[in-house]
């Protein structure tokens, strides 16, 4: 296929966290905040005058001093995040919004006061305490906290504006991104798609990363020009498969994946598109600030939710992609020492192959793609199985 224009800006883009796109909206006045989980809702982070900043720690392949303060058998996104901010990657920032989404990520997200890691004397830091059900009273709860840790805060060090009006702002640029990446993404459905797993995921990515107002443009530009690409004219990989789980923020892990002969046509994974760039609406007689939370409440697929509701909700949900996007199983990630998706990989592993018969390859994984010999032998086993039973009439 002809090469995306503006594909190697945006690869470029993902290099540090503070690109080209956050040190120019900095330099236009903007403020620029934090966060590391979906349980912050993107949409509150992007009010007038402020942009969203999802936190990453590009090329980090050691947490030696990060490991110092938090031993080195905990989760290494969560070090890796705390090593690139003792090493200045993060001074940009004018606040960071916490969740206790884990002890781990609590733990890091305190390091940030006791530390002060980010070297800007404006700079805040919060950490809400998220629900771990999604009923009605989790959802009175979680508007509690979203108010208390993040709208007031804001509104009291640098004066944003947290008006209804302003969230109805918010939430028209949270929609006018996401229309375009999952008008970008459903190219994935076609037989033969005309745009890779891993473009995909970097372009998922610098949406999380840079201001939005900023990389749209690149962005309609891009789905323009895939209305016109032409695939390649035979489906160039072995199989199709959903990639599932906890982190995974750097593309060079769709790449692999997709080398060893399976495209990636869905990702349901924490910086992927299944949740966050679902469309939010505000409903008659509800203000902007509950259609936020009950939008992220609902749509939120962490496994840190224990009620069976959620359960169930994870696993039909990428039920739902597994058919929809025509794949032929789901490879099922963790993050090394991450206690709850590695809890939430094998009971959805059991659910998969044994009750919905979906192929499932489950697998942990560091932070920085180092070793990849052992995954690549791993995924290939799987492709190659995912293969006999397509030759068997998918038995």
């Amino acid at each position: 296929m002809k090469d995306l224009k503006h594909l190697i800006y945006f690869e470029n883009l993902l290099q540090d966290a503070q690109n080209e796109l956050v040190t120019k909206a900095i330099e236009d006045g903007k403020l620029a905040l934090g966060y590391n989980c979906y349980y912050i809702p993107e949409t509150l982070l992007n009010l007038p005058g402020c942009f969203s900043s999802r936190l990453r720690a590009p090329r980090c392949t050691s947490t030696d001093v990060a490991g110092y303060y938090m031993t080195n058998r905990t989760c290494p996104y969560a070090r890796s995040i705390l090593e690139r901010a003792i090493e200045g990657g993060y001074n940009y920032l004018n606040a960071l919004f916490g969740a206790e989404s884990c002890a781990t990520m609590e733990r890091m997200e305190e390091h940030f006061e006791l530390l002060h890691p980010v070297k800007n004397e404006r700079f805040f830091s919060t950490i809400m305490d998220p629900p771990m059900k999604g009923d009605k009273n989790n959802l009175e709860y979680y508007k509690v906290q979203l108010r208390k840790n993040i709208l007031l805060p804001l509104q009291e060090h640098y004066g944003v504006d947290i008006s209804d009006e302003a969230i109805r702002k918010a939430i028209d640029d949270h929609n006018a991104v996401s229309a375009i990446i999952e008008a970008i993404g459903d190219h994935r459905r076609a037989a033969n798609p005309n745009i890779t797993g891993y473009e995909f995921h970097v372009i998922q990515l610098v949406s999380q990363v840079c201001p939005h107002e900023l990389i749209l443009p690149y962005l309609r530009e891009t789905l323009w020009e895939l209305e016109k690409r032409e695939p390649e004219p035979k489906f160039p990989f072995r199989a199709r498969v959903a990639l599932v789980g906890s982190e995974v923020d750097d593309p060079d892990f769709t790449k692999l994946i997709e080398s060893c002969g399976a495209m990636v046509v869905a990702d349901r994974y924490c910086f992927g598109s299944f949740p966050s760039r679902e469309q939010i609406t505000v409903r008659d007689g509800e203000t902007a600030f509950d259609a936020v939370c009950r939008h992220y409440l609902h749509w939120n697929q962490c496994a840190r939710f224990m009620d069976g509701m959620k359960i169930d909700q994870r696993h039909h949900e990428v039920e739902r992609l597994v058919k929809e996007f025509k794949a032929d199983g789901v490879i099922y990630e963790n993050m090394k020492f991450c206690e709850f998706w590695s809890y939430e990989k094998v009971l959805a592993n059991h659910i998969f192959t044994n009750e919905l018969h979906i192929p499932c390859c489950t697998i942990e994984k560091e932070y920085a793609l180092g070793a990849v010999g052992q995954l690549r032998t791993r995924f290939q086993a799987f492709i190659e199985s995912l293969e006999i039973k397509q030759i068997h009439g998918g038995k």
